[in-house]
């Protein structure tokens, strides 16, 4: 296996990759109520596709695959996708990012066919904040996806909470939800514009963390695996963590070590770059596996140091990046 290094002598070696663009939500944050508008079916790349391009890409230096939408569980038959990304080497890391609604389920499935492990998008413990902020969603069967997704070995399961004003009201039962179960709760900034809000609903990590202190001495603690750009600590009693992303207040581009590949086969070096590079019409347009890697190492030269600013890039929504 050889290595992916940036123009910053970065080590890219974690693949975000939206298997579709569509999704059973329509959070506030992430999409206009109406949704968007959807890729027709031939413009997303097919399994085949995707296994490909990850055999080029997992020799050339890629270890970690995280599969993301849209929501991923959508797609049918995302256990043969898995299973078909095991074989390419047994060591890869593949893990999924899911609002859980479909968790229930599929986890078992998606565990024998080799997924490792799953972060849950929960963004309040109250039934009807839950649907307000997610328009259609039903609290009952995220939750219910985190006990499967337990019961079937995918650890650790994390949830990610993305911090706007009312998590003030939930904070004690986030921290109670830790010491019920195994889980990691892990709180985002918000990153305005990317959705609907604007930076008015913006609150930092650190003034949530300072807010948790009142159900206990936060101490730093072991990050779990797979912990990303997340700082973690713990609560006394718990059986999870609490962890903290700040992409707003203290940006974690220095240590990036990501490429993003769209349902539709656009290769992103970063989230807000408003470079795209087409490998769905490189992987139709040819079987040599050349061209592939030469693309790959180009869009990865394009990878910028930082963000260099929260714009919505290229016109499109959270939901059609891939998060």
């Amino acid at each position: 296996m050889t290595s992916l290094i940036d123009p910053y002598s970065r080590q890219i070696d974690y693949l975000r990759l939206a298997v579709t663009d569509r999704c059973n939500l329509r959070c506030v944050y992430c999409m206009p109520p109406e949704g968007v508008p959807h890729l027709r079916h031939e413009d997303i790349l097919t399994y085949e596709e995707i296994v490909r391009f990850l055999r080029i890409a997992v020799q050339a230096g890629i270890s970690k695959v995280r599969l993301t939408g849209g929501e991923p569980l959508v797609r049918k038959d995302l256990d043969y996708l898995i299973r078909e990304i095991s074989a390419l080497r047994p060591d890869v890391d593949i893990s999924l990012t899911t609002n859980g609604i479909l968790l229930a389920q599929q986890a078992e499935g998606l565990a024998a066919a080799g997924l490792k492990r799953v972060n849950v998008s929960i963004d309040s413990l109250d039934p009807d904040t839950y649907r307000r902020i997610t328009r259609t969603g039903d609290l009952a069967k995220a939750l219910a996806g985190v006990e499967a997704a337990l019961d079937a070995g995918l650890e650790p399961v994390k949830i990610n909470v993305v911090v706007l004003e009312h998590l003030y009201d939930e904070l004690e039962g986030f921290a109670d939800l830790i010491r019920r179960l195994p889980v990691h709760v892990r709180f985002i900034e918000y990153m305005s514009p990317c959705g609907v809000f604007d930076s008015s609903y913006y609150v930092s990590a650190e003034e949530v963390k300072n807010r948790l202190a009142a159900f206990g001495k936060l101490e730093s603690s072991e990050p779990p695996v797979g912990a990303g750009p997340a700082r973690y600590f713990s609560l006394p009693g718990t059986r999870g963590k609490m962890g903290f992303i700040s992409p707003v207040s203290s940006h974690f581009c220095p240590e990036c070590n990501r490429l993003r590949l769209t349902a539709d086969g656009k290769m992103r070096p970063c989230l807000f770059s408003q470079d795209e590079d087409d490998m769905r019409e490189i992987l139709r347009g040819s079987g040599d596996d050349a061209p592939v890697l030469e693309a790959i190492r180009l869009s990865l030269s394009k990878k910028p140091r930082d963000h260099g600013g929260f714009t919505e890039p290229s016109g499109r929504k959270m939901s059609q990046i891939g998060g």
